[in-house]
């Protein structure tokens, strides 16, 4: 599977994010979709994943869930709008990794704006934050994910910079 990554549009989607996720099989979006449009312009693309962000309305809440865990070729994986880092977990999101984390594939958040893939030696699974590819915030570079997913195992991440701002 190939897997296109983003979060934190705040409402508004660039659109190089449909050249470069057009070879992709699904669109996963980490949160602070910002807008039900966005939501709606990713599911008429490709087969969305997603949770809703902090600044999410009650339409969209009511379309994407709070947390999402799912196998995608039999890779784990874990997605969470605000969830830290590993060493900086939030709170609720560390108790969940600690009781059952993805071991041996992905936790996925956004909200930071700042892009991290960082292995979790401790846990077991590689952390993906993939940054913001909308223009609110204080992130000076637009950042996108994409990568593949076969036979339970995390084959390729590529980081792809959509410019400034």
């Amino acid at each position: 599977m190939f897997i296109g990554l983003m979060s934190d549009t705040h409402g508004v989607l660039d659109e190089r994010i449909f050249d470069y996720f057009s070879p992709c099989d699904e669109v996963w979006h980490a949160g602070d979709f910002g807008s039900i449009d966005v939501v709606n312009r990713l599911r008429a693309f490709k087969p969305l994943r997603g949770v809703y962000g902090n600044i999410d309305d009650a339409r969209i809440r009511a379309e994407m869930p709070e947390q999402l865990r799912f196998t995608c070729a039999d890779v784990p994986i874990f997605m969470i709008h605000i969830g830290g880092y590993p060493g900086k977990y939030a709170p609720k999101v560390r108790k969940i990794l600690q009781a059952d984390p993805p071991r041996g594939g992905l936790f996925i958040c956004g909200h930071s704006h700042i892009l991290k893939v960082i292995p979790d030696q401790t846990l077991g699974f590689l952390h993906i934050n993939p940054g913001a590819c909308g223009n609110e915030g204080w992130h000076r570079v637009k950042t996108i994910v994409r990568l593949r997913l076969e036979k339970g195992a995390i084959q390729q991440v590529e980081v792809i910079e959509l410019g400034n701002r």
